[in-house]
């Protein structure tokens, strides 16, 4: 891992964590002095189950048909689903069932084939991301979405600086005031760059790449 050791942010719930890293990374289209890393949110069941029950909480009155998955977030998905539409929860879904959606990339846009389509038409739909930063992703996505007849009726992810991308609400679990002088910036207004500081690593939703 870049520079210094990762910090390990807890919450008031058992296993809800947020784990960071400060330093200089770069994304395709900004720069940071934060990395988030959420690998084990998406890949270990206990924190999974804790990200989904932070999240659910923000959607008692919401239908959800659908939980769209961006970012490799198919196990917090699954337990959002699992919260969602438990008999004992108060929720709109409860002893329903939701479907668990991811899509595919073509060119940089996101495709469902015929037979995920009609899991999207019709359908209130949820998108689920890692992190919701530009917000750009998590556009495209609504746009997919309504593309293929569905009727997005939120964004959930483990992190976010926004709390709105087009008349949506964003709910996460962390926001940059959990981070003590989070910034985000475009590559050519960073002010790390404008001091000389290299790059420590690149970042995505799938990891980092030490420079």
């Amino acid at each position: 891992m870049p520079t210094t050791n990762t910090l390990k942010l807890g919450t008031k719930r058992k296993n809800l964590f947020l784990r960071v890293v400060k330093g200089h990374f770069a994304t395709n289209n900004a720069h940071s002095n934060y990395y988030i890393d959420v690998a084990a949110q998406k890949s270990r069941l206990t924190e999974a189950q804790a990200v989904a029950e932070e999240l659910s909480t923000y959607y008692h009155t919401t239908i959800v048909d659908t939980i769209l998955c961006l970012d490799g977030t198919e196990v917090v998905g699954t337990c959002l689903a699992d919260k969602l539409t438990k008999g004992s929860y108060i929720s709109m879904n409860a002893h329903q069932t939701i479907y668990i959606v991811t899509p595919e990339m073509s060119n940089g846009q996101l495709l469902f084939r015929d037979n995920i389509v009609p899991m999207i038409q019709g359908k209130h739909v949820l998108v689920l991301a890692v992190s919701v930063a530009s917000g750009n992703t998590v556009r495209n996505a609504i746009e997919a979405i309504k593309y293929y007849g569905g009727q997005p009726t939120g964004v959930a992810s483990i992190f976010a600086t926004k709390a709105e991308i087009d008349d949506l609400a964003v709910h996460s679990v962390f926001d940059p005031n959990d981070l003590d002088g989070y910034g985000s910036y475009a590559p050519h207004e960073c002010p790390l760059c404008k001091k000389g500081e290299k790059i420590d690593a690149l970042i995505n939703c799938y990891g980092f790449s030490k420079l």
